[in-house]
């Protein structure tokens, strides 16, 4: 079974039963203070889930494209990627428990045909008060359910329903209820796992369960009951509807469908691997972890790139920097392999489901093979500056003695990970390891983007509990440093927050006024305290230039233009000259906000036109204030304009 098989008959499925399919969102968060990627499905849908009316509907279906920053480190094992591709379906105040478990149980069972006896479930055990504030009840609904539907099957509940606590069966986007700012909704949930019958692995613990990390079991599907909203007193209160929320992700059904415990080895993701060893002369076997790493990396490096983000050193463009190096460190542990027919690989295994690919595979090659010299240049920078200083004072100190395990262990660790080109040159230079000082080594990860691991792949060690200590106190500036930044909370819909969101809108426009049509925005936050809008073109404004941006965004506030959406198909949204990603591969009607004009009239001769999800302010007017506090440049043909509004 193909991805796009499984795709294509959840969609078909949904549909069937009264849901319409809504398109999947921007990689890239329009306008989400909180975080740099779209990492559920739920997350472009959070103002619907606390209340406000969908235009599809109260049943929707999805695919959304996701990305999890988070489990970079965990990628390289057979079950873990950091791009991913969410179905979901979606209840706003319509049906609930009764109505979500038994389809999806009806869509494992006979449309992906799963073998029931395969199937295991967990609920959520409850949180009595006085736990975190809370008082959640068990959810004893949903035992019964699934009491039922095994029994009809044949199956014995009591060998497949689990109960577990808010670790494990209570979800809202900031984890646990503790966790949670006043306001997020979140609620218990109930999830599937597939049994592979692999081994258990005693690393994990001595005997098996659902939720063992060993691999045998895999969630693949989650159905939240998004029923409550954190209060400020740290309490939940009923949200005024319940809503269901499910995701599933697709490279995991597909490897229930094929009862394949490695998601790397389905028809998806193995072409890719077999290029790897085509290319390499290498094997999976002897290096899975290598390749898992370079697939998961470089699959979610063109999805980053094709949303329009360039590899920088903040946000996004920092993201996208790390999966590229640390996927050149494993593709380069393959001997003589090229990045090149990886890319064409992977864009050929996703073309079917996302042919934006193919449009723009040029583009996000070269971004990539540029990135790749860049690292190179780092990589001689960054050696350069040791040489330069070790020479300055007591010269090039060896490791020796008891430390000389370790050099070799490192010579050859920097013998698989460098470009082939650059080993010999290497190891000829430093004839050896080089011990440098923690203070160096982190020099070389602040300044010149080198993580530990790539700092010893140059031949150098360092007092590793020392770095980490300057690690540490890092992090906490950092976290200092964006507590205001992200003070504005999860999906805030402020009067400030929403006005900033509209004048983005008017910034964009304003841009490409006076810059021209090559201008596209490429990230924005959004706060009451400030907005931030990035976007591409190749130079630094000019004082000049920004005052006349500002000028024309505060002459169309004054105009009181008034606002306005409208859902279209997409052919017919790129007509009204509408700009977007327009990357709903999976729907045929898209949400654009229109900017001046009224009706269809103005879908053309409206002054800003886009597709976006909202929030929006009725009129501009309501905005009174717009003024351009500074630039500053991302990276390549990237800047950054921040502004307030009033």
């Amino acid at each position: 079974m193909t991805a796009k098989q499984v795709l294509d008959l959840y969609i078909a499925f949904f549909t069937e039963n009264g849901h319409t399919q809504i398109p999947n969102a921007s990689l890239v968060p329009d306008n989400d203070p909180t975080t740099l990627f779209t990492s559920s499905g739920m997350q472009p849908l959070v103002p619907y889930l606390l209340g406000e009316q969908h235009p599809a509907g109260k049943r929707l279906v999805d695919v959304q494209n996701c990305f999890r920053a988070q489990d970079i480190e965990e990628v390289g094992d057979n079950r873990h990627t950091t791009f991913f591709r969410m179905l979901g379906n979606w209840s706003l105040g319509d049906y609930f428990k009764k109505e979500q478990l038994p389809w999806f149980f009806v869509f494992l069972t006979k449309k992906l045909k799963l073998d029931p006896s395969k199937l295991y479930v967990t609920v959520f055990e409850g949180l009595p008060a006085g736990r975190q504030g809370a008082d959640v009840p068990k959810d004893t609904e949903s035992i019964e359910i699934w009491t039922k539907l095994f029994n009809s099957v044949g199956l014995d509940p009591k060998e497949r329903i689990f109960e577990y606590g808010v670790t494990k069966n209570w979800w809202s986007r900031s984890g646990t209820p503790d966790k949670m700012p006043a306001g997020e909704p979140g609620g218990p949930d109930s999830e599937v796992f597939y049994d592979f019958e692999t081994p258990h692995n005693p690393e994990f613990g001595e005997t098996c369960h659902v939720n063992c990390d060993c691999g045998r079991y895999l969630e693949i599907g989650n159905s939240v009951f998004m029923q409550y909203k954190k209060a400020q007193d740290g309490t939940f209160e009923l949200l005024p509807q319940q809503n269901v929320d499910f995701g599933g992700g697709l490279e995991r059904l597909l490897a229930a469908a094929e009862n394949q415990p490695d998601m790397f080895q389905t028809p998806l993701l193995f072409p890719i691997i077999k290029t790897l060893e085509e290319t390499s002369g290498t094997y999976y076997k002897d290096h899975s972890r290598n390749m898992r790493i370079v697939t998961d990396h470089f699959i979610a490096a063109i999805f980053i790139t094709a949303a329009g983000i360039k590899p920088a050193n903040k946000e996004q463009g920092y993201i996208l920097r790390r999966l590229i190096r640390r996927g050149l460190d494993h593709l380069y542990s393959l001997k003589d392999t090229k990045i090149e027919p990886i890319l064409g690989a992977i864009v050929e295994q996703y073309k079917h489901t996302d042919p934006m690919l193919v449009e723009k595979y040029e583009e996000i090659k070269n971004v990539i093979l540029e990135e790749e010299q860049r690292y190179a240049n780092t990589r001689k920078e960054a050696k350069r500056f040791i040489e330069k200083k070790y020479k300055k004072t007591e010269g090039v100190t060896r490791v020796k003695g008891s430390h000389q395990g370790a050099a070799t262990a490192s010579i050859s660790e920097m013998n698989e990970r460098q470009d082939p080109e650059e080993i010999k040159k290497t190891g000829d230079e430093l004839m050896g390891v080089t011990e440098i000082s923690a203070d160096d080594a982190f020099i070389l990860y602040t300044t010149h983007g080198l993580s530990p691991t790539q700092i010893e792949s140059l031949g150098y060690v360092f007092d590793k509990q020392s770095f980490a200590q300057k690690m540490e106190e890092h992090q906490k500036l950092s976290r200092t440093a964006s507590a205001g930044k992200f003070k504005g909370g999860l999906a805030d819909t402020q009067e400030l927050t929403v006005k900033g969101h509209t004048a983005t809108h008017l910034l964009q426009q304003a841009l490409r006024d006076e810059l021209g049509n090559h201008v596209f925005q490429t990230g924005s936050n959004i706060t009451t305290e400030r907005l931030r809008f990035d976007f591409s073109h190749p130079n630094k404004l000019t004082d000049e230039q920004l005052k006349k941006v500002e000028q024309r965004v505060r002459e169309k506030i004054k105009e009181d233009l008034p606002v306005h959406f409208e859902m279209m198909p997409i052919k017919a949204a790129k007509e009204t000259g509408a700009i977007g990603l327009f990357d709903e591969k999976y729907q045929e009607n898209v949400k654009v906000y229109f900017i001046g004009g009224s009706g269809k009239d103005g879908d053309h001769i409206a002054y800003s036109k886009e597709f976006c999800g909202g929030p929006h302010v009725p009129h501009t007017g309501v905005i009174q204030s717009f003024t351009i506090t500074k630039q500053e440049k991302l990276g390549t043909n990237q800047h950054r304009i921040y502004a307030v509004v009033q």
